[in-house]
């Protein structure tokens, strides 16, 4: 004896319904009983039905005219035109006692759970009956079976409690007596012992099915749906979710309990008693293996098998002093919210007894805090205890797993994976079977929750990151075309999969959940809507994935000012944008405070030295005990470049040029002549050094005529042009000394100071050539010879490839 259970999807119109005779008839040789949900979206319709007609609203009629229709056109695309008639009247037959029913409710304007129970009761009433007819029109012997006389239950309508004992009985009675091996069943629906329909809660027809193998102690309970079987997590948000292949009854259960909407909670009881296994298949697939729910011996299995949610959730807090000490409290609590058919989903108290916390049903929030409230009206009076606290908006994520008794750790490696995250958990529970550990977190949070779980509990092929880019130009293009470029070799070697979520320039801005094409993405950026700096971080926050970076690749103010707004959201920061950095001083330490605070890294390397690792170093220095005494710096690859090409043979004005259009200068190549560049990069090692540094506080001595800063950019070419006297002078005079031009950034005992120094033929600093960077750090480990960070520090490729590797730096990996 094997039970097959087809749900809503399964049977959605007449295409479908022939697959699932397709699988039905690989049984063909043993006795089957065939249980039938209502064809995909009936019983809701069912349910609006009824309350527009409670409502006094005559649009009901034209639901039932579509429901109708609906079946109508299903039997007769499944049957053949000779032999549809019988199966039609009776169709017909059921929305007329449809339609007579819901005039009552109109009239009466009202709709009992007794008459609701005996709408919604049609669905899979006439589904059955059409399948029934079917095998009748190719005379294969059956038996359809009214389940109204065979489950007898209470009425407690909606969700009715079953008496096994009679129910049992009389299945075995009528299933054993048939000659028939075939048996078709409506699911979902049953009867009082005075016959009046009752329903087993939505669902309800995996329960129907559990009742009917445990009944007639089937070999196998299959529950045929539209997925592969029960995942790790809900597949619609965890894309790499995986099936389970194996998994307990009791773990099942709990997974059930919290959301995983593949199997009814209550299934699992009935066949579990008798040991009977269940099997969760793919009625579009059904070649593929699926789930196996049978006794699995304790010592076995995986860690944690899966991972759910329950959404819409309530949190109630009842505190007080009076509490403690005091026995029955909690009594009360659940005595107050028992009267009121209030289920409670977890439960969390304090050692201390101040206070008690449970999750419930939002829905019956409202009712929750009216009853408590009145059961503690004494001493909420006398302030022992506060008024019962609501939170709403909540959700309960839980871990599932038979085997985390036996594993330390895994409730540190759950709750450090969401705080990483910027997950606040309001409230914890594990059961003394330490199969489930719960948490409640915002609803706002669950599906980044849940993902987040995933990847640390079972995505063991890589670590999703979520990069936010704003900046696309020179650097910006070349940081996309590297992370193209990189892509399989961060998957293969660093486990590490980068997805770009959202791109933005000063003209657009664009976001794809899914990953933007970065071979296309030019053209995509053409599809965006306009650019908005709010917009795009109220964005970023609002889409709330897991492990999120911002990148900012732009030199502009409006963006590094809002960095605070990201990191107090758990989202990382990498800054090529120098101006966060070098802001007063308040703002620099509050984004480092943040960063701290919410566990979002917060990265910069590019402000100083494009790809070059001089923050990665000094920040290495200090860890390690080190301490800074001075630190002398060539710090712009511009000013390098521009001093390592002039030697008076042509005009200075056309090496800034050349070094403008080679992509080496700031857009106003006039923060890097006057130094402004420079200044920034040294306050800010002198930061990272620990010293409380200000703009004003650097000694700036500039070589650039002031009329050099007046009027445009192009006003600043001409200037220079009139000045051409003065840096042939300035050459020359390095020249006669046998020196070189530098322009040098010192810090030493507190104090900064930059500008054009004589740099001699035995200086560090005279063998510096092109775009090169240099910084000398003396520290108390090297007082005698400096460490020394040279290379190229400018050029669009360095600074790209600088920002990529503070965005695996970002992914903790």
């Amino acid at each position: 004896m094997r039970v097959l259970k087809f749900g809503g999807t399964s049977v959605a119109n007449a295409a479908n319904i022939q697959k699932v005779i397709a699988i039905a008839e690989q049984f063909k040789n043993e006795k089957i009983v065939v249980v039938i949900s209502a064809l995909g979206g009936v019983t809701d319709e069912l349910i609006k039905a009824g309350s527009l007609a409670a409502e006094k609203d005559e649009s009901y009629k034209e639901v039932l005219e579509a429901l109708e229709k609906r079946h109508l056109d299903t039997a007769k695309t499944l049957l053949p035109v000779t032999l549809q008639s019988s199966c039609l009247s009776k169709v017909k037959q059921q929305f007329n006692e449809l339609d007579e029913i819901c005039e009552g409710v109109y009239r009466l304007n009202e709709l009992s759970l007794r008459t609701r129970d005996r709408i919604i009761s049609f669905g899979e009433l006439m589904s059955s009956q059409i399948l029934a007819a079917y095998y009748a029109a190719i005379q294969q012997p059956h038996e359809w079976l009214d389940t109204r006389q065979l489950i007898t239950t209470n009425n407690h309508f909606g969700f009715a409690a079953v008496d096994f004992a009679l129910t049992n009985r009389q299945i075995q009675e009528r299933v054993k007596q048939s000659p028939a091996n075939l048996f078709l069943a409506p699911g979902f629906v049953a009867a009082t012992k005075e016959g009046h329909t009752t329903t087993l809660g939505r669902g309800g027809s995996d329960y129907t099915a559990a009742i009917f193998a445990a009944a007639l102690q089937a070999n196998a309970l299959e529950i045929w749906t539209d997925v592969n079987g029960m995942m790790t997590a809900d597949p619609r948000w965890v894309p790499n979710a995986k099936t389970i292949d194996q998994i307990s009854y009791q773990e099942a259960m709990e997974l059930s309990h919290f959301g995983a909407k593949v199997i009814y909670p209550p299934t699992i009881q009935p066949v579990m008693n008798k040991k009977i296994p269940v099997w969760v298949k793919n009625t579009f697939q059904p070649q593929a293996a699926g789930t196996l729910i049978e006794n699995i011996p304790s010592s076995e299995g995986e860690i944690i098998r899966g991972i759910s949610s329950i959404n819409h959730i309530a949190l109630l807090s009842l505190e007080g002093s009076g509490m403690i000490g005091i026995p029955g409290f909690s009594k009360r609590l659940f005595e107050a919210l028992a009267s009121e058919e209030i289920n409670v989903i977890l439960i969390t108290q304090s050692s201390s007894e101040h206070s008690i916390c449970v999750a419930i049903n939002t829905a019956d929030a409202d009712k929750a805090k009216k009853v408590v409230d009145a059961a503690f009206e004494t001493e909420i009076s006398n302030g022992k205890v506060d008024p019962l606290k609501v939170e709403r908006n909540l959700s309960v994520i839980a871990l599932v797993g038979d085997q985390m008794k036996s594993h330390p750790g895994i409730s540190g490696k759950m709750f450090a994976s969401l705080g990483s995250n910027g997950i606040n958990v309001r409230a914890i529970a594990q059961g003394s079977s330490e199969r489930n550990i719960s948490a409640v977190i915002s609803y706002a949070d669950v599906k980044k929750g849940v993902n987040v779980l995933h990847e640390s509990f079972f995505e063991f092929d890589y670590k999703q990151l979520n990069l936010f880019i704003t900046g696309l130009g020179n650097v910006g293009g070349k940081l996309i075309s590297q992370l193209a470029q990189q892509k399989k070799y961060l998957q293969q070697h660093l486990k590490l999969n980068i997805r770009v979520a959202g791109m933005a320039n000063s003209k657009n801005m664009l976001f794809k959940e899914e990953g933007i094409d970065l071979h296309n993405w030019k053209e995509e950026m053409q599809t965006g809507e306009p650019m908005q700096l709010d917009a795009f971080v109220d964005t970023i926050v609002s889409k709330n994935l897991h492990n999120a970076v911002f990148v900012d690749i732009t030199a502009n103010a409006d963006v590094a000012g809002i960095y605070h707004k990201l990191l107090a959201k758990s989202i990382a920061v990498v800054a090529c944008n120098k101006i966060a950095c070098s802001s007063p001083y308040a703002y620099y330490q509050q984004l480092k405070s943040l960063s701290a605070e919410y566990n979002a890294q917060f990265l910069f390397e590019t402000n100083v030295g494009a790809g070059l690792p001089v923050i990665g170093t000094l920040n290495d220095l200090l860890r390690s005990g080190d301490r800074v005494n001075s630190i002398q710096a060539v710090l712009s690859g511009t000013l390098n470049f521009v001093f390592n090409n002039y030697d008076g043979t042509r005009p200075f004005a056309e090496v800034v040029k050349q070094a403008q259009d080679e992509g080496y200068t700031e857009p106003d190549p006039r923060l890097d002549l006057g130094g402004t560049d420079v200044m920034r990069k040294i306050m800010i090692l002198a930061r990272e050094a620990g010293e409380q540094l200000e703009m004003e506080d650097i000694t700036n001595t500039s070589f650039l005529p002031a009329s050099c800063f007046d009027g445009s950019v192009d006003d600043f070419y001409n200037e220079m042009a009139k000045h051409e006297a003065h840096f042939k002078a300035l050459y020359n005079e390095a020249a006669t000394a046998g020196c070189k031009l530098k322009f040098v950034a010192s810090y030493a005992d507190g104090k900064a100071q930059v500008g054009l120094q004589h740099i001699p033929a035995a200086h560090d600093f005279y063998h510096l050539y092109g775009k090169d960077n240099i910084v000398l750090f003396r520290t108390q480990r090297y007082a005698e010879q400096p460490l020394v960070v040279k290379g190229a520090g400018a050029g669009a490729d360095v600074t790209a490839s600088g920002v990529f590797a503070d965005i695996i730096r970002a992914a903790k990996v």
